[in-house]
């Protein structure tokens, strides 16, 4: 079965982007080495700081399109919900270049029990 994830990146500033796939260490890897140009190179939200993740993909759309909705203070409690001190979640998932760890995602740090089913 396969698992997608919902996730929050953020800059140092604590600019945020919403954001969902199935590969999170490799998403997060094309965002810090900004690879995909758009939001997140631009604003360098190079930090993921929250994410849960869903066996279905449509639960998963379903809720990146409600947290993209919410108010900027309603994102910033759910993240400190799980992460009260910003701190990157993904800092050690890769060797000294980026994405040297391929088997990362079996050792995801954090589940949010909420999106897990």
């Amino acid at each position: 079965m396969r698992t997608y994830y919902v996730y929050i990146m953020a800059s140092r500033s604590r600019v945020l982007y919403v954001g969902v796939t199935r590969d999170l260490t490799g998403r997060v890897s094309e965002h810090r080495q900004k690879l995909i140009p758009g939001f997140t190179a631009r604003y360098n939200a190079n930090r993921l700081v929250y994410y849960e993740d869903f066996r279905d993909i449509r639960a998963a759309i379903a809720r990146e399109k409600q947290i993209k909705g919410w108010l900027r203070s309603k994102k910033i409690a759910l993240i400190e919900s799980m992460n009260p001190r910003w701190q990157d979640l993904s800092a050690g998932w890769y060797g000294r270049s980026e994405g040297a760890n391929a088997d990362a995602s079996r050792s995801l740090p954090l589940s949010a029990a909420k999106g897990s089913g």
